[in-house]
């Protein structure tokens, strides 16, 4: 499974790694980035075309901008943003659906702001050899479809989280959602994600365990992604997510709720 590793591993281990700074392009070129990094900006891997899967870029598309960065189907990567992990979190989930094996993919606990702190920089892009990507789609993934989430909210061994901030949870929301922003799992002055024990307490406050199975959904991509790697790093087994908007989701008839969790 995807999981989340520390700078220092990253440091040690960098050699035998594909590290990808998803930031801005002039970001990476004007205020440097890990050293061997590859520049895959979010914009390039953001995609709403015909040809994929929600908010998934197509196929060929994904095979193409990772083989332009010397990426292959086996290696092993780090992916890191300056935005706590959330940009890089969505770049590994879509790898993941696009068949990379999740074991070889990695978010980088904190940012590049947090790394700086500590570890060398770099202003130079590394010399790549490109590859031949092959996009190879599991059979299934963790994508799940509106009756899924409907029949989430009903049982009692599933838990439907939304990702948004309160405010927005509080203007309509899925019925029987908990309300968990994702900024909750992070630790704003390490910018990476709480420690574990701490992790665990705040999702258990919002009735987020891992003997259940959890049902994710927002409505930016990012920040499902981020909380799915997270949950997937502490350990829960059973975690899927919806990528439809709210918007699909009424237009289908199906039932809103409003206000805040306590009322």
């Amino acid at each position: 499974m995807t999981d989340i590793v520390a700078a220092d591993w990253v440091a040690d281990n960098r050699a035998a790694l594909r590290i990808v700074d998803v930031r801005d392009a002039w970001e990476y070129d004007g205020l440097g980035h890990l050293p061997d990094a590859v520049s895959v900006p979010f914009d390039r891997f953001r995609s709403e075309s015909d040809d994929s899967e929600g908010m998934l870029p197509g196929e060929a598309d994904w095979a193409s901008l990772l083989g332009e960065a010397g990426i292959a189907a086996d290696s092993e990567i780090v992916a890191y943003d300056d935005h706590h992990g959330v940009f890089a979190a969505r770049f590994l989930v879509t790898a993941e659906l696009l068949g990379h094996d999740p074991e070889r993919l990695h978010l980088l606990d904190g940012d590049f702001s947090s790394w700086r702190l500590d570890h060398e920089t770099s202003s130079d892009a590394p010399d790549v050899d490109p590859t031949d990507y092959t996009v190879d789609p599991p059979s299934a993934t963790p994508l799940v479809d509106a009756d899924a989430v409907a029949a989430a909210a009903d049982d009692p061994d599933a838990v439907l989280v939304d990702t948004r901030e309160a405010e927005e949870y509080a203007e309509g929301h899925i019925r029987g959602a908990v309300l968990l922003d994702w900024r909750d799992l992070v630790d704003d002055e390490s910018r990476g994600v709480l420690p574990r024990e701490e992790a665990l307490d705040v999702l258990a406050d919002a009735g987020i365990v891992p003997e259940k199975r959890v049902v994710l959904y927002c409505n930016t991509a990012r920040r499902i992604s981020h909380t799915y790697v997270v949950l997937r790093h502490l350990g829960f087994e059973a975690v899927d997510f919806y990528e439809g908007s709210l918007t699909e989701w009424a237009a289908q008839d199906r039932p809103l709720a409003s206000g805040h969790p306590e009322e």
